[in-house]
């Protein structure tokens, strides 16, 4: 079925403000469900769940004193397990991904003596870091710096019969890059027994994500990423690996139960997605139908966005255009990218887009963007589409670009 756009757009109340948003990766935009859902939760959080008996005699009572805040932690479970089709028992949740990342380093400590990790300089720094953490022998996957790839043959020499973890993300929030996930997980098991962690962040806003597919031992997800609550989860293979685990630092108890209570509308949100009123069946039903069809319309506009973008002579896409980055253009990317104008310094174009009424970010330089050339080139400004973008807002973008070339 076709994705249906107007009533995607009539899910976010802040649509209507007049500005185009075009930030998806950096301040995705708060569906009207999350928001209702995240102050009903903080309204009723600390209240006494009902003691209703109505059930019948055998009917299971709530522990007294039991708070409805736990039902939201539970409601914010069971909808990660529904987003990656998982079972609820593997999900832990938590503030945010560094956050969970430390404390799964602390969690695998026993696993990790005179063993080695290896991560990925693709990937965000605070990210990387929080991985290293208390690591004595990191290894570090580098990038394709001519189009910002994660080459995976190099996983080959990295992991040895000493990796106890290899770590990377599913897709580059700045660029659009997609890794070679399946490739890179086949090539550490015939290395190593080590576990492999994939952030799927950026994927999961914009694709169907299936765990088990996905043949990794832990995902991890930002959900803020996805326009939910700031919160982040961990999603483990099945539950045998928490015996392997030292108890006690993946605990949950310091959640904010206010923001869990967004969690589960979140995901009923991205189930909704262009279905219109024809969605029917369970929840993770309706999220297969929706993230399939939304993968499509996102396709289509992405691949609009790059040629549209890589037709103005004056501008350069990083890890797309260029002679460094031959034939990157065919590679699989997500509907985002970095650009630079030739001679106009990135502030210059980001106010002009914003003067136009485009909201887009300042490409921030990291250690990946500044050895890519980005910094001496002025600085880029990335751009990044969301379910409600359309072509029109695709055409005012580069309107308004190529008025600075």
């Amino acid at each position: 079925m076709s994705f249906d756009v107007p009533s995607v757009r009539g899910l976010y109340t802040g649509l209507s403000d007049g500005w185009t948003y075009l930030n998806a990766h950096d301040t995705p935009q708060i569906a009207e469900r999350v928001s209702a859902g995240v102050a009903r939760a903080f309204r009723t959080a600390a209240a006494v769940a009902p003691q209703d008996m109505d059930g019948g005699h055998h009917a299971q009572r709530p522990a007294p004193g039991r708070l409805e805040g736990a039902a939201f932690t539970d409601a914010a479970r069971i909808a990660v397990a529904d987003l990656l089709s998982v079972s609820a028992d593997r999900v832990i949740l938590g503030p945010n991904l560094p956050a969970l990342y430390q404390a799964l380093m602390r969690a695998m400590k026993p696993l990790l003596k005179k063993s080695s990790v290896v991560l990925s300089r693709v990937d965000d720094p605070e990210l990387a870091q929080s991985l290293a953490f208390g690591c004595a022998d990191v290894r570090w996957a580098q990038p394709d710096l001519g189009t910002g790839e994660l080459p995976a043959f190099q996983f080959r020499e990295l992991v040895d019969g000493s990796t106890r973890l290899v770590a990377f993300s599913a897709a580059h929030d700045l660029l659009g890059t997609v890794a070679p996930v399946g490739d890179i997980i086949d090539l550490v098991r015939s290395r190593s027994r080590a576990w492999t962690l994939v952030d799927v962040s950026a994927l999961a806003s914009v694709r169907p994500v299936n765990f088990d597919e996905l043949g990794a031992h832990i995902a991890g997800v930002d959900l803020g990423a996805l326009g939910g609550p700031q919160m982040a989860a961990l999603v483990l293979r099945d539950t045998a690996m928490f015996n392997r685990l030292e108890p006690g630092h993946l605990s949950e108890r310091y959640l904010s139960a206010g923001l869990a209570g967004g969690v589960g509308p979140l995901v009923d949100h991205m189930a909704a997605l262009g279905l219109g009123g024809d969605a029917r069946g369970s929840r993770r039903n309706r999220l297969a139908e929706s993230m399939a069809n939304l993968a499509a319309y996102m396709e289509r506009l992405g691949d609009e966005l790059f040629l549209l973008m890589g037709s103005l002579p004056a501008v350069h896409i990083v890890g797309v255009t260029g002679e460094a980055a031959a034939g990157a253009a065919m590679a699989d990317r997500l509907p985002r990218l970095s650009f630079v104008v030739s001679g106009v310094p990135a502030e210059t174009v980001h106010q002009r887009l914003f003067d136009n009424g485009l909201v887009t970010t300042l490409t921030p330089v990291t250690p990946l963007l500044e050895e890519m050339g980005v910094a001496e080139a002025g600085g880029a400004v990335t751009v990044s589409l969301s379910p409600f973008n359309t072509s029109q807002d695709i055409e005012n973008l580069v309107r308004v670009v190529a008025s600075l070339a």
